[in-house]
């Protein structure tokens, strides 16, 4: 099942993010959420007026999904970035795509034109998952994150929504 983000959900996304950013390339980011973090981060999307959606497997969320304004400024204010995090017990029972198509129709609605995915180097099988959701490779950033040591690409993968 999917749905809008709640308060109550923040907690066990922290629960799967945390080990996400720790052990994987999936994020360049090497600092966990805190609570105080997470809630900040979750209130920001929501006074912007931009999606956040969970997935629940057995009542318990497993994935989030959501997204904000790619870079700062107003002539940027119709391009939008996601993120989207699965638990591994998510993984390849069709959230990904769900809570793809949530966060899509909701920037869509707003009118938002382009969603952008920035994917590690390091995940291939995040570009892969974009790719067959229609996103086009757009650039290549040599080198622009370090994570365990050393540096990795950045891939830019773009769609239009409108």
């Amino acid at each position: 099942m999917i749905r809008p983000t709640l308060p109550q959900d923040l907690e066990p996304i922290r629960a799967f993010w945390n080990p996400m950013i720790r052990d994987t390339l999936v994020t360049f980011s090497s600092e966990e959420k805190t609570e105080t973090g997470l809630r900040d981060w979750f209130a920001a999307r929501q006074a912007a007026g931009h999606g956040c959606f969970t997935a629940h497997l057995a009542g318990k969320p497993v994935g989030f999904a959501s997204y904000t304004q790619f870079r700062g400024g107003n002539g940027y204010a119709r391009s939008m970035e996601h993120t989207i995090i699965l638990a591994p017990a998510a993984q390849d029972h069709g959230f990904g795509r769900a809570l793809m198509a949530a966060v899509e129709d909701h920037a869509r609605a707003a009118g938002h034109h382009v969603m952008m995915a920035g994917v590690s180097g390091g995940n291939p099988a995040g570009r892969d998952f974009h790719l067959a959701l229609g996103y086009r490779l757009v650039g290549t950033l040599p080198d622009a994150g370090w994570k365990f040591g050393r540096y990795h690409d950045l891939w830019l993968l773009q769609k239009i929504l409108t």
